[in-house]
């Protein structure tokens, strides 16, 4: 028996490197939301991102490769609350309007969380300066919301509900408008929205898409 302590320790020792990689990772993203959004993207250094999160440059680099990197991944750590299907984002209950409205209120949930917020707003401040925080944006957002909102006016279209010869670019259409009133309104996520307004800017987007594709 104990010629096989040693394996047994070296086995504990690699399940708990994961963890301790993974709690790094996530040291080092929280750290940087906390920095880029308190000081800019351009004045925080990865120096002081491994200060704060208290591991070295090198891990950093290990982990993400580069400050623009950092902040590509500190945005999606930020969104980690969207669903992963569009069928988690919409349920279909043959009502369009009020399907759409709900899943409206998921989706302003969800960019008008503060640090989605934050680091958009960050983007806004920074972008004429550095006009690569647009691109690292835009081809970071992950497409799930606008891909569940599509999957479900595909198959509204199917079923002869609504007519959408193009469901992504409604989808868009629907993103653009119900996104824009609350940022908007809440002045980019830096003041709350009441409950009665979110309700009502998610179910008066809904409406509009569905008037413009109602068969």
């Amino acid at each position: 028996m104990p010629a096989h302590q040693p394996l047994d320790e070296q086995e504990a020792r690699q399940h708990r490197r994961p963890r301790r990689s993974a709690a790094k990772r996530q040291a080092i993203l929280d750290a940087a939301v906390a920095l880029f959004c308190a000081e800019g993207y351009a004045r925080t250094s990865v120096d002081a991102i491994a200060a704060a999160a208290g591991v070295g440059k090198q891990t950093i680099y290990g982990h993400f490769g580069d400050k623009q990197r950092l902040f590509l991944a500190a945005v999606s750590d930020a969104r980690a609350g969207q669903p992963e299907r569009g069928a988690e984002l919409v349920t279909d209950t043959g009502d369009p309007t009020a399907d759409l409205a709900v899943a409206g209120e998921r989706i302003l949930a969800i960019v008008l969380s503060p640090k989605v917020s934050a680091l958009h707003r960050l983007t806004i401040a920074e972008v004429t300066h550095h006009p690569e925080l647009q691109r690292i944006w835009r081809d970071g957002a992950e497409p799930v919301l606008d891909n569940g909102i599509a999957d479900y006016l595909r198959r509204c279209h199917a079923a002869g509900t609504l007519e959408v010869p193009d469901p992504p670019r409604a989808a868009r259409q629907f993103s653009y408008v119900l996104v824009t009133e609350a940022r908007v309104a809440t002045a980019y996520g830096s003041q709350p929205l009441a409950a009665p307004l979110r309700r009502g800017i998610a179910a008066g987007a809904a409406d509009l898409i569905t008037r413009a594709y109602r068969s």
